[in-house]
């Protein structure tokens, strides 16, 4: 339950906040706590509306809430998790509450008028929460499924969504349309949706991780592009298996280690003693490793954190002569006039001359030029994670290790080491950046000792 919820005093709750909820379809509990949690609710409506009155004219409701959710997660001090939470469940309602949604122009006085209507309800429709508005089907409009891909890459981008995530979801989303066009169905349905991923499941025999990626790119295609939320489908969602990771011992990675050599040797190295991710890596700039400090921050890690994790002192001169290849390789591509390094879009709009400065550029530069697919600049990128992993697997090899090892592997043997060594669990969780300490204790079940280290009754005969 809410923090909010759980306070002594709680606001009053407005008639108008009242006939939103019900018009949505959500059925609070006739309790002191369904109507605190009503209240807060209207609170939270309330701050959105008056937010909106620094929209520009005929902003749609979508990406008017997108900016208010924004605007919260930039709040200083930080919102908590219970807050953000609270917010979106009083956005939701009045999503699927109210209609006629506008904001207007500003009078003389610089005072926006924002305006909407509250949905009616045939009063002999029982009301409950799984009873939600449905909007106009997409099906028969002249929208194409290449145009719903357009509008979901946008509404992605909008959403800061990483690249990787985004070529996932719109592979998916594109084979659904297809799909559900074969079949004449219409996708902002639960037939379809369900439908789909059963023939994953059954034809395709897709593992449960694949099925729930499919799972979670379709419902962002209805919920968040076709503003068609689908409810009810979450029996289609698998449950994943338990797998423990693969891990190196120590002997294994010295002999792994000692057949690697040149920048993909170093990056090796560096994924296992620090827990790096592959495109982690990949992705670090001058900037990111502070040799003085002996730190290496990671920007914009997976869920779009940051953390600072060790740099290996083993490493310290090979990173120092990087860094002065680097500047030597710097100086080269500007004076062949080569564009800038890559840089997101905010700050390339804010720092136009950015890309051209040493700070900026990627760590382990690829030794060819590059041509970007979005914008068809030709620049020097990262290192690709193809060579990456074509080094491992040489590496091991050579070594003679019969392990599956990925770059991956590297990160698990750098957690399982740590907590062999007494690292607290809390550390291990913060270096490799998880958001919950569940997901590190599943290097617990790998450690030397504990079962595996229990003397066998066999060896007792």
């Amino acid at each position: 339950m809410n923090k909010s919820i759980q306070s002594k005093s709680a606001p009053e709750v407005k008639p108008w906040v009242r006939r939103i909820v019900e018009a949505a379809g959500v059925v609070l509990p006739a309790t002191p706590e369904g109507e605190k949690r009503l209240g807060w609710w209207g609170v939270e409506m309330a701050r959105f509306l008056r937010f909106c009155k620094s929209m520009p004219e005929g902003t749609d409701l979508r990406p008017a809430m997108e900016g208010f959710g924004r605007y919260l997660k930039g709040s200083e001090p930080p919102l908590q998790d219970w807050q953000l939470d609270q917010a979106r469940e009083a956005l939701r309602c009045f999503q699927k509450g109210v209609e006629n949604w506008r904001v207007g122009a500003a009078n003389a006085d610089g005072e926006v008028e924002v305006t909407f209507r509250v949905k009616t309800r045939d009063p002999e429709t029982p009301v409950s929460s799984s009873t939600l508005p449905v909007l106009k089907s997409p099906v028969g409009s002249d929208v194409s499924v290449e145009g719903w891909i357009e509008r979901a890459n946008r509404r992605m981008k909008v959403r800061r969504m990483a690249m990787r995530t985004v070529e996932t979801y719109l592979g998916w989303q594109r084979r659904f349309l297809k799909w559900t066009r074969e079949q004449s169905l219409e996708p902002a349905s639960k037939a379809a949706v369900e439908g789909f991923v059963t023939m994953l499941a059954v034809e395709r025999q897709v593992s449960a991780a694949t099925q729930n990626q499919a799972l979670s790119a379709v419902l962002f295609l209805t919920g968040e592009v076709m503003e068609q939320g689908v409810e009810g489908v979450d029996a289609v969602r698998a449950q994943r298996s338990r797998h423990l990771p693969v891990v190196l011992s120590r002997e294994e990675v010295r002999r792994l280690f000692a057949v690697m050599e040149g920048t993909t040797g170093l990056m090796l190295k560096l994924i296992y003693g620090t827990g790096l991710r592959l495109m982690e890596c990949l992705r670090l700039r001058v900037k990111d490793v502070d040799l003085d400090r002996k730190v290496v921050m990671v920007r914009e890690g997976k869920g779009g954190k940051d953390r600072q994790v060790m740099l290996p002192r083993m490493l310290e001169v090979e990173m120092a002569g990087q860094m002065e290849r680097l500047r030597a390789l710097h100086e080269a591509d500007r004076e062949a006039e080569l564009p800038g390094v890559w840089l997101p879009e905010a700050l390339r709009v804010k720092y136009p001359s950015a890309g051209n400065d040493l700070a900026w550029q990627w760590f382990f530069p690829s030794k060819q030029i590059g041509t970007d697919p979005e914008s068809g600049v030709r620049r020097r990128h990262h290192l690709h994670e193809n060579a990456l992993t074509l080094a491992l697997k040489t590496a091991r090899e050579r070594a003679r290790i019969t392990k599956k090892v990925g770059c991956h592997t590297l990160r698990h043997s750098f957690a399982t080491h740590l907590l062999e060594d007494g690292t607290d669990i809390r550390t291990v969780q913060d270096l490799l950046g998880h958001k919950s300490v569940e997901t590190t204790q599943i290097y617990t079940h790998v450690m030397e000792g504990g079962g595996v280290g229990t003397r066998s009754p066999l060896d007792g005969l």
